[in-house]
């Protein structure tokens, strides 16, 4: 098992090679890491260890978190992970975790969480055109009917708007 480290995108921008070309790169801020909690096989049943980032003010904690960190003497983080360990003696609460781990790491495996979209209307989220724009049409930006009315009467799991309204399209 691979340590890890936490970190928040910034954005992209690009590096040059030596031949000039362009190299699409992301930006990510990675904040200190401080190891919050040391797990091993005998107390919890796995070997791990709990890392915390971003620090945090007491009013945005819970009583269980702040009761976590008071008792380990750690100042609060807002985001808590934990990374499974094969030696998990070899760390101890209150180490820091700096990027060194990845040195001579030549793969990296990327997870993260993407920002809510909303409700998105067909129009932006689909690419659908609209509607008549009458008086008494009623259905300016709305994708109308995307379902069959008889049978399976629904719309079927895992199919897009847009893959019906195309369905449509070639039919007409």
């Amino acid at each position: 098992m691979t340590l890890g480290v936490i970190g928040k995108k910034v954005g992209m921008t690009q590096i040059f090679d030596e031949n000039g070309l362009a190299i699409p790169v992301t930006v990510i801020k990675v904040d200190e890491t401080v190891v919050t909690q040391v797990k091993t096989e005998e107390t919890d049943g796995y070997n791990a260890i709990q890392v915390g980032t971003v620090a945090s003010k007491e009013k945005h904690l819970t009583k269980a978190e702040l009761g976590h960190f008071k008792k380990n003497g750690l100042s609060n983080y807002r985001h808590l992970q934990e990374f499974r360990v094969d030696n998990p003696q070899d760390y101890k609460v209150g180490d820091k975790i700096e990027l060194t781990v990845l040195e001579n790491v030549e793969k990296v495996d990327v997870t993260g969480k993407s920002i809510g979209k909303g409700f998105q209307g067909t129009v932006k989220r689909w690419n659908f055109g609209r509607g008549p724009m009458g008086h008494g049409s009623k259905n300016h930006r709305e994708p109308g009917s995307i379902g069959a009315g008889t049978t399976p009467s629904r719309v079927i799991k895992g199919k897009s708007y847009f893959l019906l309204h195309q369905t449509v399209i070639k039919m007409l």
